[in-house]
């Protein structure tokens, strides 16, 4: 056995013991653990505690990777109730600071020299601390830029790697021993947390999605800090700092501009995801700074989300549908734009619970009106009636949501949907420019003469494969065997309806002939087969009369 397989186990361990604290028994049994009696004698921490409450602590108690993965699972409102995923969203990133003579090292390895010759100052003690990193601030020695130093905590990839194939373990686990839990298809989310940390683990990915989001922002008034690709690494980026707050932490100034700081963060992420097709997947409070000039700033640019020019078209028609209270565009919109899970989508249904939800949100005064409840309220509509959004536009959802959040932070009295209705508006009109139509055009007529060009030689592999015997057919009847059995019953029925007549018939002549031996002074034979004839007959009038078909 190999080292690492040994401290998984060790892992794997903790893990079960923490779930045996907070009461979650029947899964510790079913994982077999060995000393699971001994686990049983540990107490629930707080038996008062709500099921999606205890679910939040085991996480936090777990560590970075799943405090990451409830964090990701918080942006699968398409999947999970609204009651954990408030819970989730009070999950907390902030963890003690590594010791500078740690960091130190690792930031002069991803650096190939020491920090002295880059930095003419370096301030060792963190102005922030994550689980997966921390943020030094410095002065380049090149051109005196002041500058935030994100560093990656030592051994923080080993550590999460290790974490992830048991999370994906007792993901798979669950979804295989648990009917109830499989709706929120568990391996997918353990299969969507892995691939965004190791993103999130290459900060290379994060430098190149800053200089798109710059390329993006050129002409805004949002600040987006300029990127140092020859200092920064898998492991380190550098960046132009920003000296500003958090806006949880913004101290009260006067409503004007605090309105401005509102408005200007809600229609930056709203011309990211409308306009641009890139946008910030997480815009919470923590993410966004604001200076004393009142500018603001969006970091940590990790996850992003992306949308095709014909995705952002469709989330116009059906932002245009929310807007306008039209429930028949929106279920439209929803059914092109969603994949369906399990049975077939009851669209009546669907349209019903559309028209109450806009009907509950169109009685509240404008300013009341709470765009991400109202967002919520549709993706829980969506899962009730088994419809699965995209990725990207689940992402584009909670990141609304989140920007509404911080937008109502900062000034409470602020009118979201008066900002959405001007944006989707101006947008919708802007399908329709020449410039948009002539490129749809020319894609249709590019697609029609690469059409033109193969259709001869697939008709000719087609002609080939006939000549060949290589082409079969295959049909698929539904119901065939229900016809089978209609077409059998009628045909018997019919056959013994012609026998009972026959059998009238030949009763009849041998009843007037006369010819011996008598029954009840009438010919025999004519007398049983007129018998024989009625319980035939009695029989198919019975048979119709029992299958109501007639």
């Amino acid at each position: 056995m190999h080292l690492t397989d040994i401290k998984k186990i060790k892992r794997f361990k903790n893990i079960v013991t923490i779930l045996a604290k907070y009461g979650f028994d029947e899964i510790v049994d079913l994982l077999e653990v060995p000393g699971a009696d001994f686990l049983h004698s540990i107490g629930p921490v707080d038996s008062s505690l709500k099921l999606f409450e205890r679910i939040r602590i085991v996480i936090e108690e777990l560590g970075p990777t799943f405090v990451k993965f409830g964090q990701i699972m918080s942006l699968r409102p398409d999947l999970l109730p609204e009651e954990l995923l408030v819970e989730l969203e009070k999950l907390q990133d902030s963890v003690p600071a590594v010791a500078s003579a740690e960091i130190v090292p690792e930031i002069e390895k991803s650096l190939g020299r020491p920090i002295a010759e880059v930095f003419s100052a370096f301030d060792f003690e963190p102005v922030a601390a994550a689980s997966l990193s921390q943020v030094h601030r410095g002065i380049l020695k090149e051109n005196g830029a002041i500058v935030a130093v994100k560093a990656q905590r030592p051994g923080i990839v080993k550590d999460i790697t290790s974490d992830l194939d048991i999370l994906d373990t007792i993901c798979r686990f669950l979804d295989q021993q648990f009917e109830n839990l499989r709706c929120y298809n568990l391996p997918e989310l353990a299969g969507t947390v892995r691939r965004t940390l190791m993103q999130e683990l290459d900060f290379k990915n994060e430098l190149n999605n800053i200089n798109i989001a710059r390329s993006y922002a050129a002409q805004a008034d949002v600040f987006i800090p300029i990127p140092y690709k020859k200092y920064s690494s898998k492991k380190l980026l550098v960046m132009e700092f920003f000296d500003g707050v958090n806006l949880k932490d913004l101290l009260p100034t006067k409503g004007g501009e605090r309105e401005q700081i509102a408005r200007l963060g809600l229609q930056t992420v709203v011309q990211q995801i409308l306009e641009d097709g890139f946008f910030h997947a997480d815009p919470h409070p923590g993410n966004l700074l604001v200076d004393s000039e009142m500018r603001l700033c969006l970091i940590d640019w990790g996850l992003v989300g992306r949308l095709t020019e014909q995705d952002r078209f469709m989330l116009i028609e059906i932002l245009s549908a929310v807007v306008d209270r039209d429930s028949q565009a929106l279920v439209d919109g929803f059914l092109q734009l969603c994949r369906a899970r399990g049975k077939k989508t009851n669209r009546k249904s669907l349209e019903r619970g559309l028209l109450n939800i806009l009907d509950s949100y169109y009685a509240l005064p404008i300013k009341d009106v709470d765009i991400g409840g109202l967002l919520r309220g549709l993706l829980a509509l969506l899962r009730e009636h088994n419809l699965q959004l995209p990725i990207d536009m689940v992402i584009m959802i909670k990141a609304l949501v989140t920007a509404e959040g911080s937008a109502r932070l900062v000034f409470p009295e602020f009118s979201v949907i008066d900002e959405l209705k001007g944006s989707v508006h101006r947008l919708a009109n802007e399908r329709y420019k020449p410039g948009v139509l002539w490129r749809g055009m020319r894609r249709s007529f590019a697609g029609f003469f690469t059409v033109q060009r193969e259709l001869p030689r697939h008709l000719l592999q087609i002609i080939d494969k006939i000549e060949e015997g290589e082409l079969s057919f295959k049909f698929h009847l539904e119901k065939l065997e229900y016809l089978v059995n209609t077409l059998e019953s009628a045909s018997n029925r019919l056959t013994t309806g012609i026998i009972t007549g026959s059998i009238i018939m030949g009763s009849s002549m041998i009843v007037t002939t006369g010819v011996g031996p008598f029954l009840f002074g009438l010919p025999a034979l004519g007398v049983i087969g007129y018998l024989l004839s009625v319980v035939l007959g009695l029989w198919l009038v019975i048979t119709i009369l029992r299958t109501k078909k007639y």
